[in-house]
């Protein structure tokens, strides 16, 4: 009997890992788990709105910013405002700031099959990034910025309230714990971070743009997946 229910998880991981293949190149510590089926209201929704037009007048009021001054569009994040999973990538690209909307292009396509792995689609979550506008040639935030940039991000997450936070990338990951070690280490562990007074579940993963780029990953991505998918049951959470 146990024999059996191994192989038939094997399977079940294979047949994922495979749709997926070609294109995703691929302190557990319970907090509250009490009833986490939430409705939000009209006024809910309207007040996160209103706050998030406030967080982007805020942003774009940025003074001094290399980033600001030589990006064409801040782009703040899109997705279910209401949803209880945000993902925080690490910063917009050309095909971003073209749409005005977060992870397009392959990435975007990438990430899209990630989540459909775990029967998530992305539209149901909200996405945004660590800096919202976009680094020069693409270049990977200074740690300066990302600084600056983190007490914006906390800002969001405290109007969006997730119950989960996905950080992809080591970028998401400084801004949000202050860690600079290897993604490599600290991927794949379920934290908890507290930010104004309220504590969120986070996990640390790779960021899509990074696994077009070393294939090899994809295994452990596909565990990080298999984790946030477990998470999400754990705590009843209808996305």
């Amino acid at each position: 009997m146990s024999k059996k229910a191994i192989n038939q998880n094997t399977n079940y991981d294979l047949q994922l890992i495979n749709l997926i293949e070609p294109n995703f190149l691929f302190n557990e510590k319970p907090i509250n788990r009490l009833n986490n089926t939430h409705i939000t209201s009209n006024e809910e929704s309207y007040d996160k709105e209103k706050k998030l037009a406030q967080l982007r007048a805020e942003i774009n009021s940025i003074k001094n910013c290399s980033l600001k001054k030589d990006s064409l569009k801040l782009i703040l994040g899109d997705g279910n405002i209401n949803s209880l999973i945000m993902l925080i990538g690490e910063a917009p690209g050309i095909e971003e700031e073209k749409s005005g909307t977060t992870f397009m292009g392959e990435t975007g396509e990438l990430l899209r099959k990630m989540l459909f792995a775990i029967k998530i689609k992305k539209e149901n979550i909200y996405s945004t990034y660590t800096v919202n506008f976009r680094p020069p040639e693409d270049r990977k935030p200074t740690s300066v910025e990302i600084k600056r940039y983190s007490l914006y991000l906390q800002k969001h997450i405290s109007i969006i309230k997730p119950k989960i936070i996905i950080l992809m990338g080591s970028t998401a990951m400084e801004a949000l714990t202050g860690l600079n070690s290897k993604i490599s280490i600290e991927r794949g562990k379920w934290k908890e971070v507290i930010v104004k007074n309220t504590n969120y579940n986070i996990i640390i993963t790779f960021n899509p743009s990074y696994l077009l780029r070393v294939p090899e990953n994809k295994k452990h991505s596909w565990e990080d997946l298999k984790k946030i998918k477990k998470k999400v049951d754990e705590l009843n959470l209808k996305i």
